[in-house]
C-alpha cells in the first residue's frame, strides 16, 4: 500500500499537476473555444506557465482571444528568467509583426514595453509600429509602449 504523500510533497505537486491538466484541456478545445481565453487567464500570475504562455503567442494559427489574453499576462508578470524573457519579447514581437490579426499586433505592442529595454530589436520594432503608416490603434499601442519603456 503507498503511503499518504506528505504535506510538503502534496504541496508542491499540485499546482504542477493543475497547470499541465489546464494546458491540456487548453489543447485539446476547438480552435476557437473562448474557454481558451478563460484558462489563460486562470495563469495569470502563474510563472511556471510562462513558457507555455509564450508558445501560445508565438502561435499564429491560435485562436487570436487567446493569443491577445497571453500577451497581457506576460506584459503584467514578464519572466524573470533572461532566456525565457528574450523569448516572451520575440513572440511579442511575432505577434506586433503578424499581418493577419491587428487585435493581436495591438495587444502585442502594448506587452512590449517591459521587453523594449532588454532587446534593440523589440525596441526598433516598437518605433516603427508607431510610424504614421501604420494601424492607428496599433501606433497608439506602440507609442504608449515606448513611454512605458522609457524610450520615447
Amino acid at each position: 500500500m503507498n503511503p499518504e504523500p506528505a504535506p510538503d510533497d502534496a504541496t508542491r505537486t499540485a499546482p504542477a499537476d493543475h497547470l499541465a491538466r489546464l494546458i491540456e484541456e487548453f489543447r485539446a478545445l476547438p480552435a476557437d473555444s473562448d474557454r481558451k481565453r478563460e484558462i489563460i487567464a486562470e495563469l495569470d500570475d502563474n510563472a511556471a506557465a510562462q513558457p507555455f504562455l509564450v508558445s501560445v503567442v508565438a502561435d499564429a494559427g491560435e485562436y487570436d482571444l487567446a493569443r491577445t489574453e497571453a500577451a497581457t499576462v506576460l506584459r503584467l508578470w514578464p519572466p524573470a528568467d533572461p532566456g525565457l524573457r528574450h523569448r516572451a519579447g520575440r513572440a511579442l514581437l511575432a505577434g506586433l509583426n503578424d499581418p493577419e490579426e491587428d487585435l493581436v499586433r495591438q495587444y502585442a505592442a502594448m506587452a512590449l514595453d517591459p521587453y523594449a529595454s532588454d532587446d534593440p530589436a523589440v525596441a526598433e520594432a516598437l518605433i516603427a509600429a508607431g510610424g504614421p503608416e501604420e494601424d492607428p490603434l496599433v501606433q497608439a499601442c506602440a507609442r504608449s509602449a515606448l513611454e512605458e519603456a522609457g524610450l520615447a
